[in-house]
């Protein structure tokens, strides 16, 4: 089987969804200079053969729940069935398996309240067989990742076609090219989901470009109801765009998570810092002796040693755990089969 190699055109389509993840397939074609049958082939060829998805998830206060970076050491034998049942919850994202096949990482999500709330890390996870040991790190604040996109993916169009994407709809506030401090602009106007609205982004992260008349059937509205409470999330800031696209076809052969100590006097400074690095595809302050991690797509082992001794050797990070990526089973929202 041949190797799938992108193109211009290929990163441009990538590109074009992170400014805008619902844009019309004619507005992209005209953008890109292509014709708008070539533009659909192109992306259901990405869909079919790179694993590219393109999804809609609440923003952590619109939804009402928290994040936990979750640190689960496993016996090798187990680590895999249980990385993968992680994976296939509906309330975990972002699980990987790190540093020698006997650590998950996964992202979990928990309800504030409740006799139910942390029921998976405070009861189902330790009692599960084979887990040796369990961390968990509340996510406090994201400084890149979310509604900001790794520059990895978004390298292709220049000023002037971001604009054009974002004039053809009307919603620039909605890009996901915005600066660090995006996610933060979220949180000042948080909307706190309808039963309504949840219907509707249960559909799109399936599939964010899942046309009016399919929303409707999904959530058993009318087409022109679907389109306008999607327009009021939008508005709102409820929810964001992501994409899910194996890195590895970006360039990427080295994948490592950076577990950072640094100086609470220090850490905004530096993580904000840190979230203008194309090397990192997500940076977030958390609680526990590490309060600061990293996400580092690098194209391989010696590009990973040149970031790590020359761009982050500073006074205020007093100690980095570097955990290579072996494999992951679920990114944003997509289970990964491969």
């Amino acid at each position: 089987m041949s190797v799938l190699v992108l193109d211009e055109l290929d990163r441009g389509l990538i590109h074009a969804l992170h400014v805008d993840a619902r844009a019309p397939f004619t507005l992209v074609a005209d953008v890109l200079g292509s014709s708008t049958q070539t533009v659909v082939r192109r992306y259901r060829r990405l869909y079919a053969q790179a694993g590219l998805r393109v999804v809609a998830l609440p923003t952590p206060r619109s939804s009402g729940t928290h994040q936990w970076f979750v640190r689960l050491t496993a016996a090798t034998r187990s680590a895999h069935d249980i990385a993968l049942a992680l994976a296939r919850r509906p309330d975990t994202s972002w699980v990987r398996l790190t540093s020698g096949g006997t650590e998950i990482v996964a992202i979990i999500h928990t309800a504030p309240a409740g006799p139910d709330a942390h029921a998976l890390l405070l009861r189902d996870i330790p009692r599960t067989a084979g887990i040796t040991a369990v961390s968990a790190h509340y996510l406090l604040h994201t400084y890149l990742g979310g509604p900001t996109a790794w520059r990895g993916r978004v390298d292709a169009l220049n000023a002037d076609q971001e604009a054009r994407l974002r004039s053809g709809t009307g919603t620039a506030e909605t890009s996901n090219t915005a600066d660090a401090s995006g996610p933060a602009a979220f949180d000042d106007t948080a909307h706190l989901l309808t039963d309504a609205d949840r219907l509707l982004l249960s559909a799109l992260r399936e599939d964010a470009r899942l046309s009016y008349a399919e929303l409707a059937t999904a959530t058993g509205t009318t087409a022109s109801t679907a389109a306008r409470r999607l327009a009021q999330l939008r508005e709102r800031g409820a929810l964001f765009f992501d994409i899910d696209i194996d890195p590895a076809l970006l360039g990427v052969t080295v994948s490592a998570l950076l577990w950072m100590q640094v100086a609470p006097a220090h850490l905004d400074t530096v993580a904000t810092a840190l979230a203008l690095h194309d090397e990192l595809a997500v940076v977030a302050a958390t609680t526990g002796p590490t309060n600061l991690v990293a996400h580092a797509l690098c194209r391989d082992a010696e590009a990973l040693h040149h970031y790590l001794t020359r761009r982050v050797a500073w006074d205020a990070v007093t100690r980095i755990e570097t955990a290579p990526v072996l494999r992951t089973y679920k990114a944003a929202a997509t289970l990964r089969s491969g």
